[in-house]
């Protein structure tokens, strides 16, 4: 039991940190040895639990969205509170998600630029990330308006996606706003039809 907890205890830093550095400082400008030391542990360790970066890079991508989910699900729960329409709350915790501390963008969308090669494993981890973020927004627009409207949801997907790199570009959260105001407003006149 002593060993397994180690070595889960291991896995995990290892993870921690290199998804903390790669977020920071990206995916290829962070070398193996840098998580090795930021973590503590032995090389072996960190190659007993992934045998190449890129097994690594893949870990810490389906570590990051878990912790993504989670982030989005808890912020949404406060701000639906305030408001009763799922959207809005999913809005505003996209807003929280851009004033969070060391907001760098999405940690997928950057993940995508940096890999560049579609087939790495990490490159269709992002895409099948981006279509299940996807179903999580239609959910949300189905929730606010009805099935029928969801037909809207792939644009609402392209409005947040867009939203989030505004915000890293400009330095600010307002495009979360205009993608909300843009949305609702979207997702109103297809229910309306």
């Amino acid at each position: 039991m002593g060993r397994k907890r180690e070595t889960s205890e291991a896995r995990q830093r290892i993870l921690e940190t290199a998804d903390r550095l790669f977020y920071q400082e990206g995916i290829r400008s962070v070398g193996i040895d840098r998580i090795i030391a930021e973590a503590a542990v032995a090389k072996m360790s960190l190659y007993n639990h992934f045998p190449s970066k890129d097994n690594l890079i893949l870990a810490v991508l389906e570590y990051r969205e878990v912790n993504v989910l989670r982030f989005f699900r808890s912020s949404m729960e406060r701000h639906a509170k305030k408001s009763k329409n799922a959207l809005r709350a999913f809005f505003a915790a996209l807003k929280d998600f851009f004033e969070s501390p060391g907001f760098r963008g999405c940690p997928f969308q950057n993940a995508a630029v940096e890999l560049a090669d579609p087939t790495h494993p990490g490159s269709e981890f992002v895409r099948g990330h981006k279509q299940r973020f996807s179903e999580f927004l239609r959910g949300l627009v189905e929730e606010t308006v009805g099935k029928a409207a969801a037909k809207v949801a792939p644009a609402v997907s392209v409005l947040v996606e867009g939203a989030i790199v505004t915000a890293v570009i400009q330095g600010n959260s307002d495009a979360a706003d205009v993608a909300r105001d843009v949305a609702l407003k979207l997702v109103t006149n297809e229910k309306g039809m």
